[in-house]
C-alpha cells in the first residue's frame, strides 16, 4: 500500500511540474552564494554593470575576485552614496622664486655685470613637465639654462693659453621692431680626450625612500654605468650612499674595472629617510683619500634633493661645499625624479662647488651629459668667469639682459678676485643675449626731463665695451679680456648665423613660459618658425626635439 501511494504522489508531481505560476517579485528565489574559493566568471552584461558600479565606488576589487559590497543594499532603497575619497598626490617640489630682469636706462645704469652659467638642469626639467602633460612652473624656467642647453658653432681657441674665444653678433630683435639683440657667445677650448687629466670621481648616491622609483634610482644606475664606461685605468671611482645613514659601497677602484663598478651599482636599493649631510661628509673623505694632484677631483651627487635628516641647514651645506672647493674638490649635481624634487638646492650646491647642474629625465639625457659632454662636465678649463658690459649712452639708451637673474653681480665684484663666479668646462659654449634700444628709437622707459645723453662724440662708433675676467684652474688671480662692440657689426636679421637665430628662438620660448612680458605678439607659432629657419646642423636631434616641445607647450597652453 505504501508503495502504491508513493507511485501516485510521484505521478501527481510530474503532471503539475509545468503548471506552476511565475513567482512574484517578492517570492523570487535567492541566488546561491558564490564559492569564494574559485574565480568568479561574469557574463558580459553583468560585467558591464559591475564596471559601472566600480566607477561609482560600489564594487570592491579583492585580488582576482569581484564581490558586491553592502553599498548595493543602500542603493536599492534609494540612498545616495558618497564618492570614494580622492587623496591628491603631494607636490613638494622646490624652486627659487625670482622676477625677470628689468629694463635699465643706460644713463642711470650703464654697466651690467653677471657670472656665466653652463648649467642645463632647467631645460631637461622643463621637458619633463611638458612630456608629462603640464606646463612648467614659472620659477622652474631659467632662460639662460634653456639657451645654454644647446651647443653652438662658435670658433674655438687654438690652445689653453686663452681658454675661450668670443663670438659677437648684433641684429634687429625678432619680436620688437624698435630694439636689437646683442648676442655674446663664448666657446671653451676643446681638450682632446687623450689629454684629459686623470679623474678621481666619487659617486654620492641618494638611496632613501624618496628615490624608490624607476625614474630615480633605476635611471641613476643606468646613467652612472654610462659614465663609468668612459673611464680608464688612471681614473678612480668610489661610491658612497646615504639614506637614514651613510656608507661606502665601493672603495676607490680603477676606472677600467667596469664589472666591479657595475656590480656595486646593481646592488643598490632605495629605502629610509634622507641623511644628506652625512653622505656629503663621507664623499669628501673618499675624495681626499684618493686625491690626484693636478687631476680632476670631483663628487657627483645624484639625488632628488629631498634632504630631511641631519644637517638640513642648506647654508651650512653650502659653506662645507665651498670650503672643500677651495681645497681642490669640486661638486656636480645630477637631479632625478618628480614630486619632491628640490631644484633650488641642486642648483645652489653646484654653483658653490665649482661644478655644474644637470637634470636627468631620460637615459638619452644621461648620455648627453655624461658621455657626449663628459669632458665639459668633468674638466674645468677656466673658473670664476665674469662678464661685464658697459653701454655707450650716445648710441644705446636702454637694455635688458635675458635670463641670468640669479647670476647678477655688483659692478665692484667684477675686479674682486674673492668673489666667486661660474666655471667653463672643456668645449662648453656659453651664450648671453641682451635686448637693446638704440638712441633715438622708442624704448620701454618714459623719457627723462633732466637726464640727457652727453653730446660728446667720444667712442661714437661703439655701442658697448665687453670685458671678461677668468682664472685658470690652478690660479687665484684673474685675467682680463676685452672687446669693443661697434655699429658696423650690425647685420640684417636674415643674414645672422644659425647660432644667433636659434638661440633667439630659445630665448623667446623661455620668456613665453615665464609669461612673455616683453614678447608683444611673438607667439608659439613665431617661435617655432624662427627655430625651424635656424635649426642648422642637428646631429643628435636636440634642436628638432625643441621644435616639438614648442608645439607641445602651445597645445597645453590652450587647455
Amino acid at each position: 500500500m505504501k508503495h502504491l501511494l508513493f507511485i501516485l504522489f510521484f505521478a501527481l508531481l510530474t503532471a503539475c511540474a509545468g503548471q506552476q505560476p511565475e513567482p512574484s517579485e517578492k517570492n523570487k528565489p535567492i541566488a546561491p552564494e558564490v564559492d569564494t574559493g574559485q574565480p568568479v566568471v561574469v557574463e558580459k552584461k553583468e560585467q558591464e554593470a559591475q564596471v559601472s558600479l566600480y566607477e561609482q565606488g560600489e564594487i570592491t576589487v579583492t585580488g582576482s575576485r569581484i564581490s558586491r559590497t553592502s553599498n548595493l543594499a543602500a542603493d536599492s532603497i534609494g540612498m545616495p552614496m558618497p564618492s570614494p575619497l580622492q587623496i591628491p598626490s603631494q607636490d613638494r617640489e622646490n624652486y627659487k622664486q625670482f622676477d625677470d630682469m628689468s629694463v635699465q636706462s643706460v644713463l642711470k645704469q650703464p654697466v651690467s655685470t653677471f657670472s656665466i652659467d653652463v648649467d642645463t638642469g632647467s631645460y631637461a626639467n622643463m621637458r619633463r613637465f611638458l612630456n608629462s602633460g603640464q606646463l612648467p612652473r614659472k620659477d622652474a624656467i631659467r632662460t639662460e639654462e634653456l639657451i645654454n642647453y644647446f651647443s653652438y658653432d662658435y670658433d674655438a681657441p687654438d690652445n689653453l693659453n686663452t681658454p675661450f674665444a668670443s663670438h659677437i653678433e648684433l641684429a634687429p630683435s625678432p619680436w620688437n621692431k624698435d630694439a636689437h639683440l646683442l648676442h655674446i657667445g663664448l666657446k671653451g677650448y676643446e681638450v682632446p680626450v687623450k689629454n684629459r687629466p686623470a679623474a678621481n670621481l666619487v659617486f654620492l648616491l641618494d638611496v632613501s625612500g624618496s628615490m624608490n622609483s624607476p625614474d630615480k634610482i633605476g635611471l641613476l644606475k643606468s646613467a652612472l654605468k654610462l659614465l663609468s664606461r668612459q673611464l680608464n685605468a688612471d681614473d678612480r671611482v668610489s661610491i658612497a650612499v646615504y639614506a637614514g645613514a651613510a656608507g661606502t659601497v665601493l672603495e676607490p677602484t680603477p676606472g677600467n674595472n667596469q664589472a666591479k663598478i657595475a656590480a656595486a651599482l646593481d646592488q643598490l636599493s632605495a629605502g629610509g629617510s634622507t641623511h644628506g649631510s652625512a653622505g656629503i661628509h663621507l664623499a669628501y673623505q673618499l675624495a681626499e683619500q684618493s686625491f690626484i694632484k693636478d687631476g680632476i677631483n670631483r663628487i657627483l651627487i645624484a639625488t632628488d634633493g629631498d634632504f630631511n635628516v641631519g644637517t638640513t641647514n642648506f647654508e651650512a651645506l653650502k659653506e662645507l661645499v665651498e670650503k672643500k672647493r677651495e681645497q681642490g674638490v669640486s661638486l656636480t649635481t645630477l637631479g632625478f625624479g618628480t614630486g619632491n624634487y628640490n631644484d633650488h638646492l641642486m642648483e645652489q650646491l653646484a654653483d658653490v662647488g665649482n661644478g655644474n647642474y644637470a637634470y636627468i629625465d631620460t637615459i638619452k639625457e644621461a648620455n648627453k651629459v655624461l658621455v657626449e659632454q663628459m669632458n665639459g662636465t668633468l674638466f674645468t678649463i677656466a673658473k670664476d668667469v665674469k662678464i661685464q658690459i658697459e653701454f655707450n649712452p650716445n648710441t644705446v639708451s636702454e637694455y635688458r639682459l635675458i635670463g641670468y637673474e640669479n647670476r647678477q653681480l655688483n659692478e665692484e665684484d667684477f675686479d674682486n678676485d674673492k668673489v666667486d663666479a661660474g666655471d667653463i668646462g672643456a668645449g662648453h659654449t656659453v651664450t648671453a643675449i641682451y635686448e637693446i634700444v638704440l638712441t633715438g628709437n622708442k624704448g620701454w622707459l618714459p623719457e627723462s626731463r633732466y637726464q640727457n645723453a652727453d653730446n660728446s662724440k667720444q667712442h661714437g662708433k661703439e655701442l658697448a665695451f665687453l670685458k671678461i675676467r677668468y682664472k685658470k684652474p690652478d690660479s687665484d688671480t684673474s685675467q682680463l679680456l676685452t672687446w669693443p662692440i661697434e655699429k658696423n657689426q650690425m647685420k640684417d636679421l636674415n643674414k645672422v648665423s644659425d647660432a644667433f637665430g636659434f638661440s633667439a628662438a630659445v630665448a623667446a620660448f623661455g620668456q613665453q613660459l615665464r609669461g612673455g612680458t616683453y614678447l608683444k605678439d611673438f607667439d608659439y607659432d613665431a617661435i617655432r618658425s624662427l627655430a625651424n629657419q635656424n635649426k642648422g646642423h642637428d646631429a643628435f636631434g636636440y634642436r628638432g626635439e625643441f621644435v616639438q616641445l614648442v608645439s607641445l607647450a602651445q597645445s597645453l597652453s590652450k587647455q
